[in-house]
């Protein structure tokens, strides 16, 4: 049976959770109302759920949060609150909360949440337990990830988190800097979900001006404007049962914002230029490279709308914290590009390699693409090598030649050859000297220069 433990101060709430919903689901409850028990009974008991109140006197659900990371307990939580703090949201965010709710509590929120987790729970468990290690092969629906190249432990956790998510019907707000693959992660979440035989309709919120991105998102009406000839569905019409991904979200403006947030609430539009009430059934997955809580600080985001899209959040780690896919990546890149191009290059010299996992990646993947696209075009022999490189990266790069040089190993040849064309420089190409100091013959020495073809 699922084990659910409920934190919170008010016996009121305790009760209703315990009674009224969740024994009724059939799940194995245990409430708590001292909160400062709570380290104890999470470190000598095993739960499968926390639901966990945030605002509490002298050991505070973010304290609890903190225990739980430190400690290493695997446990999903979700938090309830009373206020609209968003420090506190973000917080408890970090600390990896699955989900964060506003009291009153939202019923049927929080069951449907509760069920389809549980549903997961039982087909993964034993999968997980038994591994040492989370691999692709752990997931149910790996296939859906097919495109999104890793080995990062991490980014293979989250897999397991997005697996979640996406059977849930809720917003997902995905955060990332620029080209980290977030509408790869968004395709994923929607070939996931119950909505994946219906479309999935991309847009990048920052590529309209404000009076058309509101056209071409509501659609408008005949007439509504100047060279308007006929009724046109907007985005939310198109994918109707299906996901929206609205990319840069924090470019919207304000009155934009309104609407979506009105349609969110309501699953409610009007045509631009019509006053006729249309429904749809959207999916809204949301993604933005701002840092959204300075937006709403700063009056250019509105916090209820906030809110409503960052039900379930994901955090996508910039390339940068992922070293380990740099080099798995390029090669991938390499391969594709091989075959786009009719090129034959084959291999990434270990200099190459030594500056790419010294970059810091300010584009992310979206830069490491074009780094091998635009080098295995000027590349001439069958290995991608440092001069096929940008002079940008080159020179904005931390590694010397002689430490990528160190990482590349050598064989005996050009050991021997480095060797030689070393000594004769020291010597001012005085062969019978440099033969001396070699320990050869001057014969053996004049052979090995036409060999290795040293002027």
């Amino acid at each position: 049976m699922i084990k659910i433990l409920v934190i919170d101060d008010n016996q009121a709430i305790l009760n209703f959770l315990k009674v009224i919903l969740l024994q009724q689901e059939k799940y194995e409850v245990q409430t708590l109302k001292e909160s400062k028990n709570a380290f104890n009974i999470l470190k000598t008991q095993r739960f499968d759920f926390l639901i966990l109140d945030m605002d509490m006197p002298k050991v505070t659900g973010l304290d609890i949060l903190k225990f739980i990371n430190e400690e290493k307990i695997e446990i999903i939580t979700i938090v309830l609150t009373g206020v609209e703090d968003i420090d506190l949201a973000i917080s408890a965010m970090k600390l990896g909360t699955f989900d964060y709710m506003l009291k009153p509590v939202d019923e049927k929120k929080l069951l449907t949440t509760l069920n389809t987790i549980t549903k997961e729970i039982k087909l993964s468990k034993s999968d997980i337990e038994t591994s040492k290690k989370i691999s692709l092969k752990h997931l149910k629906h790996k296939e859906a990830f097919s495109k999104i190249i890793t080995k990062d432990e991490n980014m293979l956790k989250m897999f397991f988190i997005i697996e979640k998510y996406a059977m849930v019907n809720n917003s997902v707000l995905i955060w990332g800097e620029s080209g980290t693959g977030k509408e790869l992660v968004a395709h994923a979440i929607h070939d996931i979900s119950e909505r994946r035989n219906k479309k999935f309709v991309a847009i990048n919120a920052g590529a309209f001006a404000n009076d058309l991105f509101a056209s071409e998102f509501f659609g408008h009406s005949k007439g509504a404007f100047t060279g308007a000839i006929k009724d046109k569905k907007g985005f939310i019409e198109e994918a109707n049962g299906g996901t929206l991904f609205l990319d840069e979200i924090g470019e919207l403006s304000l009155p934009i914002q309104i609407k979506l947030l009105r349609f969110l609430q309501d699953e409610e539009f009007y045509h631009l230029g019509s006053t006729k009430n249309l429904k749809a059934n959207v999916r809204i997955i949301a993604a933005t490279n701002k840092n959204l809580f300075e937006e709403i600080k700063l009056g250019n985001f509105r916090k209820d709308l906030f809110f409503r899209l960052n039900i379930n959040s994901i955090l996508l780690p910039p390339l940068r914290e992922r070293p380990d896919d740099i080099i798995l990546l390029a090669n991938h890149y390499l391969n594709l590009f091989n075959k786009r191009y009719k090129k034959n290059v084959t291999n990434i010299s270990s200099s190459v390699k030594a500056y790419l996992v010294s970059y810091p990646f300010p584009g992310n993947i979206r830069e490491l693409i074009n780094i091998i696209n635009s080098g295995i075009i000027v590349e001439s022999t069958n290995e991608l090598r440092k001069k096929s490189l940008p002079h940008y990266l080159l020179e904005n790069n931390n590694i010397t030649d002689e430490l990528a040089e160190r990482s590349k190993p050598k064989s005996l040849m050009e050991v021997e050859k480095e060797q030689i064309k070393r000594v004769l420089k020291f010597t001012l190409n005085n062969k019978s000297k440099a033969a001396e100091i070699l320990g050869i013959s001057r014969v053996n020495l004049i052979a090995k220069v036409k060999k290795y073809k040293i002027e």
